[in-house]
């Protein structure tokens, strides 16, 4: 087995990353330098889930499972890309978008959620990011996933002071049975062949409510 290709779905942190409405900002700041120090170091601040991350069951359970205790292989699986681009603003993610796909969806299966989104990053559009609708969701789980991916900063409808939204239902279905949300992917685009192994894998935080994450797609040569 090799490599063929790496794909990278992560975005790039540094102190301008957009991040969720009230989360921290990251800062970067020189502690060491080679001159000083004889070599380079950064003093790095950020929120546990800044740029590309995953979320663990217990961002929105507490008795959840955290980061660090979730088995790995939630983290690792073979793409099922979900088309839903062509969505507007706050636009839903139906059944009728994963139905393609649905004979791909069983357990191990990562779902990447493919709304182009993510060419609005750094904008305050950013922000008004299509939401998968709890029906679809629910059927998903049925199916056996467990992990769920989006390139936008919410798999829910982000909340503002014009929209309400609807309670984080998709967070707390997926938290119910123990399940992972990977959120801010971005050139999704990019996976243009079969067979895609997603990596997921988030730093190991000790009990923490999310990571995160360099996501990659492999093509592998068996």
């Amino acid at each position: 087995m090799r490599i063929n290709r790496v794909v990278d779905l992560s975005l790039v942190v540094n102190s301008t990353t957009q991040t969720y409405p009230g989360d921290p900002q990251p800062r970067f700041e020189v502690h060491s330098t080679i001159e000083r120090d004889g070599f380079n170091l950064l003093s790095v601040s950020m929120g546990s889930q800044t740029g590309t991350h995953v979320d663990a069951p217990y961002h929105f359970d507490e008795s959840a499972p955290k980061i660090d205790e979730l088995p790995l292989d939630r983290f690792v699986g073979r793409a099922a890309i979900v088309n839903a681009q062509g969505l507007g603003p706050r636009g839903r993610i139906t059944w009728e978008h994963v139905a393609p796909v649905a004979d791909q969806l069983e357990p191990g299966v990562i779902v990447l959620l493919h709304t182009g989104w993510s060419a609005h990053y750094g904008t305050d559009l950013y922000f008004d990011n299509p939401f998968l609708e709890a029906d679809a969701c629910r059927r998903m789980i049925a199916l056996g996933v467990r992990t769920f991916g989006i390139d936008a900063i919410n798999i829910d409808e982000t909340p503002d002071s014009d929209h309400a939204g609807e309670g984080f239902p998709v967070h707390h279905l997926i938290a119910d049975v123990a399940g992972v949300i990977a959120e801010n992917l971005t050139n999704l685009a990019a996976i243009d062949f079969d067979d895609a192994l997603v990596s997921l894998l988030p730093i190991a935080f000790e009990a923490a409510d999310g990571a995160p994450v360099r996501a990659v797609a492999l093509q592998l040569e068996v």
